[in-house]
């Protein structure tokens, strides 16, 4: 099943996709990276709050993080890890996503 297309997905931007992870319904963020997107739970390990401001809509900072809008923790977009707040040293949950034929797929 297609999360989204690649294409609606802009390049070094966010969006919010929900997705039957293990039977549950579960809130993801995707980021894209050129041909590549990663995806984490929508999840701040802080408090357990989603991080996006409004749904699907992510706060980055200057220097590229993923910022938490309920407590400002802040995660690098290759791995997940909180880099500044809260949470430091703590990492968004990943959750494994593949590019096919322009989709992005659970993989």
């Amino acid at each position: 099943m297609s999360l989204i297309r690649l294409d609606a997905l802009q390049d070094g931007g966010f969006a919010e996709v929900e997705a039957s992870l293990d039977g549950d319904a579960e809130s993801l963020i995707l980021y894209r990276d050129g041909d590549t997107v990663r995806a984490w739970l929508n999840v701040c390990p802080h408090a357990g709050r989603r991080l996006d401001w409004a749904p699907g809509q992510f706060l980055k900072s200057r220097e590229g993080h993923l910022v938490c809008a309920a407590h400002g923790a802040s995660f690098e977009v290759i791995h997940g890890q909180c880099v500044a707040g809260p949470c430091r040293g703590d990492n968004l949950r990943a959750v494994p996503v593949a590019v096919v034929d322009g989709e992005v797929l659970l993989a």
